[in-house]
């Protein structure tokens, strides 16, 4: 299913129970999917690395900090992205979790429309990550679908080689070379040359087969 077409769920990292029903109240009265969790360890037992939403933590919590589920989520490979609150005293918590690539610090109390506005940017922003990563599965799927001699001709290509000269760095012919390269246009669902270039940019270094 397409990332858009998912509600979007906020999951709340709280220890404060009254915050996470007041949290939950105001994301869903404007249309959010929310689960709420008590502390880390409920949350990493979950673990949505498929999800698509955001992550929004007291940065302040007994026992695992919020800054440190943070750490955590990453080396799980949760990659949605991570909204805090904090409260003024917080300031030294706060610059960390910028550091660590926090997308925004909400301090408490919070106002609803701004805290409504950083969860509206970081869904944004999961989708757009959702979505590039989904295009980039697809065009090293239909890449893994070439031969390895299609492969080599894809890599050649792209940096700008003519047929008659990729056909003498493999050793065939330019009409086997014309072959290879109408294939690989066809299966990479490239429309012309520039577009297949830029594919392989995502892609990134392309493997050559002799």
């Amino acid at each position: 299913m397409d990332v858009l077409m998912r509600v979007p769920t906020v999951f709340v990292v709280d220890d404060d129970v009254s915050v996470r029903k007041a949290l939950a109240r105001l994301l869903t009265s404007v249309g959010f999917g929310v689960e709420t969790f008590p502390g880390a360890a409920e949350l990493l037992a979950r673990s949505p690395s498929q999800e698509h939403g955001c992550v929004l933590l007291d940065i302040k919590m007994p026992g695992t900090t919020g800054v440190e589920l943070q750490q955590m989520l990453k080396t799980a490979r949760i990659e949605m992205p991570v909204i805090f609150l904090s409260a003024h005293a917080d300031v030294p918590l706060t610059v960390r979790a910028m550091k660590e690539g926090a997308l925004d610090v909400i301090t408490k109390p919070f106002q609803e429309d701004c805290l409504l506005d950083a969860v509206r940017r970081a869904i944004t922003l999961d989708a757009a990550r959702n979505r590039a990563r989904d295009e980039y599965q697809q065009l090293r799927h239909r890449f893994d679908m070439l031969t390895p001699r299609e492969q080599t001709v894809m890599a050649l290509v792209v940096t700008g080689k003519l047929n008659k000269e990729v056909a003498l760095l493999i050793g065939t012919s330019v009409k086997t070379v014309k072959v290879h390269r109408a294939q690989v246009m066809t299966k990479m669902q490239a429309s012309s040359l520039p577009e297949l270039v830029r594919m392989a940019d995502r892609l990134g270094p392309l493997k050559t087969f002799r």
